[in-house]
């Protein structure tokens, strides 16, 4: 595989990847890169659903390999909400109205009920095989928002190994301990013995 799509139109993910598997002599694509705009509905009940539906479709589109993520946040005390709604939960919102969203229902949930787990799953198809790679992360849900880096639920997802939420750390100090750091290094093992 010397070209391989990353099927997303998030930049953050994008940059993630990219950097993550920087040391492999793979071409990485964008959808930019071969001009599509298709969305795919993110329909399945976990992320692993999601993944496979995404980088199969792209795949077939493109005539590329391709790798798709879905990830999220699951928090315990809102019984694993918003799991794989995390880019939707509440409807159009924004991401900061996302966080205040889940802090206003986290109001009053005591700290050793705020814990949450960030979730990633990278689905990989390359000639009809799908391969799926799962990080997880766990942390706690905070009460107000710490840090201007990140995106998504970092700001609000404290990651105690570090003393400090995801959004406080550099791009590359989350790529090492992030859910999504985990599963593209599985990605590149897998990759690096092909």
């Amino acid at each position: 595989m010397d070209k391989i799509l990353v099927a997303t139109k998030n930049k953050g993910k994008i940059r993630e990847i990219q950097e993550l598997l920087k040391g492999l002599s793979i071409d990485f694509l964008s959808l930019d890169d071969v001009h599509l705009d298709d969305d795919v509905i993110e329909d399945g009940n976990t992320f692993e659903d999601n993944a496979v539906k995404k980088s199969r479709y792209f795949a077939k589109k493109s005539n590329l390999p391709a790798i798709a993520d879905d990830s999220g946040i699951c928090i315990d005390a809102l019984d694993g909400k918003p799991g794989v709604y995390s880019a939707r939960y509440g409807g159009p919102l924004s991401n900061k109205q996302r966080r205040e969203k889940i802090l206003q229902e986290m109001e009053g949930v005591p700290e050793e009920k705020r814990t949450a787990q960030q979730v990633c799953v990278i689905a990989l198809t390359s000639n009809g095989v799908t391969h799926t790679f799962k990080g997880i992360v766990h942390g706690i849900i905070l009460k107000e928002m710490r840090g201007d880096s990140g995106f998504s639920y970092d700001p609000i997802f404290f990651y105690p190994p570090r003393n400090c939420t995801f959004a406080e750390l550099s791009r590359t100090e989350k790529n090492q301990v992030s859910h999504r750091g985990e599963a593209i290094r599985k990605l590149a093992a897998f990759l690096k013995r092909q």
